[in-house]
């Protein structure tokens, strides 16, 4: 039997299936309730915007990833390792949705009005994404690394949105921006009060 979607992932799904055919930019709300099947009054208990709905989206990418980690063991691996699979993993989660994706990327790079409510909610991922690869995200020097991972993410993401199956070209990017990530880090933590006082579980955040 198939498993019954709760209204907030129906919601999900249709706004995705919808932005991959239409693109994003051009979808009301009524037209996600509609293409959910789900009355308007419904929808607004969720959610109160189409952000609200991309913002969900984002909270089940985190869980997908969480659970995985929280079943690996990469204890042996080194902070940067252990970041580039936690990265890679997110983006095996999104693959199903690249289409989706990439039309809702285009049209939010042209409205950032409508992107600035996506930001906050995408630090907190990032913070989720340190804190699965055993990097801790809290303090002045976690905030710097939150922000830090944003822009790498960023930046790969913007190429596994056209990179091939095997994802060789994100890998590359990823990797490369992550060694890039932790040099600049080091040498922007010999101002922060106290210095990095990194670990050795924090070598390469």
């Amino acid at each position: 039997m198939a498993k019954k979607l709760d209204p907030e992932e129906k919601i999900v799904n249709a706004a995705l299936r919808l932005a991959a055919s239409r693109g994003w930019s051009g979808l009301s709300l009524a037209d996600i309730a509609k293409a959910a099947k789900v009355s308007l009054s419904d929808l607004s208990k969720s959610f109160s915007s189409k952000a609200g709905i991309l913002n969900a989206y984002g909270r089940r990418i985190d869980e997908r990833v969480l659970q995985k980690v929280s079943a690996e063991d990469v204890s042996d691996e080194t902070a940067r390792d252990r970041l580039f699979d936690v990265l890679m993993m997110r983006f095996d989660a999104l693959s199903a949705d690249r289409g989706a994706l990439k039309r809702i990327s285009a049209d939010l790079r042209r409205d950032p009005l409508a992107a600035a409510p996506l930001a906050r909610p995408h630090l907190q991922s990032m913070g989720w994404m340190l804190e699965a690869a055993g990097i801790d995200s809290s303090g002045i020097v976690g905030a710097m690394r939150v922000r830090g991972l944003a822009f790498i993410w960023a930046a790969a993401f913007r190429v596994w949105l056209v990179d091939d199956e095997d994802q060789s070209k994100t890998m590359a990017e990823l990797d490369r921006r992550l060694r890039d990530g932790s040099a600049l880090l080091d040498r922007l933590c010999r101002f922060c009060p106290g210095g990095r006082q990194a670990g050795p579980k924090e070598d390469a955040a």
